[in-house]
């Protein structure tokens, strides 16, 4: 993989710039990683949308059980899901409308980053918003 999925222009615009971020796989574990990225986007002021099979209110804010019950826009949707699923997460995005998809670490499906390029929306894979945000401080 190259950095076209890690441009350092794309990342900084997506953390500084966008305002609301669905979390696909973000349930009521508060021990998952997904659990602790939404955490950290929310309290740097991204309103966040927990999407999830099991729609749970997470971190205060309503859950959906799939994308495409969220309504309005959503600026980017992150992949935690395993990369065996993540092609389809992002086929979902981009029927969404969503403006980008953010694939965190060990995330990978360069095909499905490729789509979602071709459909308009940027892509990060494998990077972690947490680290990115402190290399920007």
């Amino acid at each position: 993989m190259d950095d076209l999925f890690a441009r350092q222009d794309v990342i900084k615009r997506l953390l500084n710039e966008s305002r609301r971020w669905a979390f696909v796989g973000l349930g009521d574990n508060p021990e998952r990683e997904v659990h602790t990225q939404a955490r950290l986007l929310q309290r740097r002021g991204k309103t966040i949308v927990p999407v999830h099979p099991s729609a749970a209110t997470v971190l205060g804010e309503k859950g959906y059980a799939a994308l495409a019950d969220v309504p309005g826009q959503i600026d980017v949707v992150g992949v935690y899901r395993r990369a065996e699923h993540a092609g389809a997460v992002v086929d979902e995005a981009i029927a969404a409308g969503a403006g980008a998809v953010w694939l965190p670490l060990d995330v990978i499906d360069e095909a499905a980053a490729r789509r979602a390029q071709e459909a308009g929306l940027d892509v990060v894979m494998n990077r972690c918003p947490a680290v990115e945000w402190a290399l920007r401080r």
